[in-house]
């Protein structure tokens, strides 16, 4: 009985994750706008943020039918992301300003698992562009600033759930300028 029901279940399961349509096909493009939520950067005792993370990213679909209903899309990501660090004594302040700017390329594996969910997991290499300032008023001569910047690399998971044909809710987990983006898609 009991492999009797594991067969049903495993064949239902088969039938309803091959009837779901494939939600990004060859040549659609689809926008994600996201608020960050657990900043992978500049996290502690002392920090704050200034502006939350932000993103946004672009992709196209390039292949249909990877694995029956799968599908391959490539595309753009931009991210920023302000966080300070203050210290206060005896009436003065002193600290720094980061802000981070991420761009890189995203290539993503789609494959339909419910109704009007769009899931997908991916890569992305990118390039963090990274400032400081120093800022007080304890002592004048707090000038410093510097920049640098390097080479990153990402994976995330993600969904995008369908309330019309063109408008959808978005989130992502992974590393990149925060562990989890929520927002919005949109078909164009």
């Amino acid at each position: 009985m009991k492999k009797v029901v594991i067969t049903l279940f495993a064949a239902f399961l088969a039938f309803s994750l091959s009837a779901q349509d494939n939600m990004l096909t060859k040549g659609e493009k689809v926008l994600n706008l996201g608020i960050g939520l657990g900043s992978t950067l500049y996290t502690g005792s002392g920090y704050t943020s200034s502006i939350p993370p932000i993103s946004a990213s672009f992709e196209v679909g390039i292949k249909d039918d990877v694995l029956d209903v799968g599908s391959i899309g490539v595309g753009g990501y931009l991210g920023y992301a302000s966080s300070k660090w203050e210290y206060t004594y005896f009436g003065g302040n002193w600290g720094y300003k980061y802000t981070n700017f991420i761009i890189g390329a995203r290539g993503s594996f789609h494959y339909p698992l419910v109704d009007k969910l769009d899931t997908y997991t991916g890569l992305m290499l990118g390039f963090n562009v990274v400032s400081a300032k120093e800022f007080g008023d304890i002592d004048p001569l707090y000038n410093y600033s510097a920049s640098s910047s390097g080479l990153i690399w990402s994976w995330y998971a993600g969904g995008r759930y369908y309330f019309t044909e063109k408008f959808a809710a978005m989130a992502e987990i992974g590393y990149g300028i925060a562990w989890l983006n929520l927002g919005v898609a949109l078909k164009l």
